[in-house]
């Protein structure tokens, strides 16, 4: 019988050691861009589509709404967003990148491949294989 309460029984243990792993993984690769990791899921975000909402931004990151409050204050300080009232509802807001965060992802084209690099052991397709998994993992945690 599985001891349940065992650590090493634990698959929430190895997604957060795997969390921590990441986060260290990235941290030199963000430092040289002056932003932290998840300053670049929002900016990832926003290469992709610019000018999303505040709301819209919060479902495509994953970060809850007074975290992302945080980040994106952080962020406008960098000079690498800004802020603007929807014109016609004034309660919503949308995210835009300044100039300097457009640019900032000609720099940050590097970061994945130096990331994958460290997958040299896994194909692409297991990495895919991988993915979906997670993919099918998290809706087990869909509210």
């Amino acid at each position: 019988m599985v001891d349940k309460l065992k650590l090493e029984n634990q698959l929430c243990h190895r997604f957060y050691l795997l969390s921590n792993a990441f986060t260290r993984a990235y941290r030199p690769l963000l430092n040289k861009l002056g932003i932290t990791y998840p300053q670049y899921l929002v900016l990832m975000a926003l290469w992709e589509a610019d000018g999303i909402s505040i709301a819209t931004l919060t479902q495509k990151s994953g970060i809850d709404a007074g975290a992302l409050t945080l980040i994106l204050k952080k962020l406008t300080e960098k000079g690498l967003i800004e802020i603007h009232r929807d014109e016609i509802d004034k309660r919503v807001k949308h995210v835009h990148l300044s100039q300097q965060g457009k640019a900032l992802k000609e720099e940050a084209k590097t970061v994945p491949d130096q990331m994958l690099c460290r997958f040299s052991e896994l194909d692409i397709e297991d990495l895919q294989k991988h993915i979906a998994f997670l993919d099918q993992l998290s809706t087990c945690f869909k509210d």
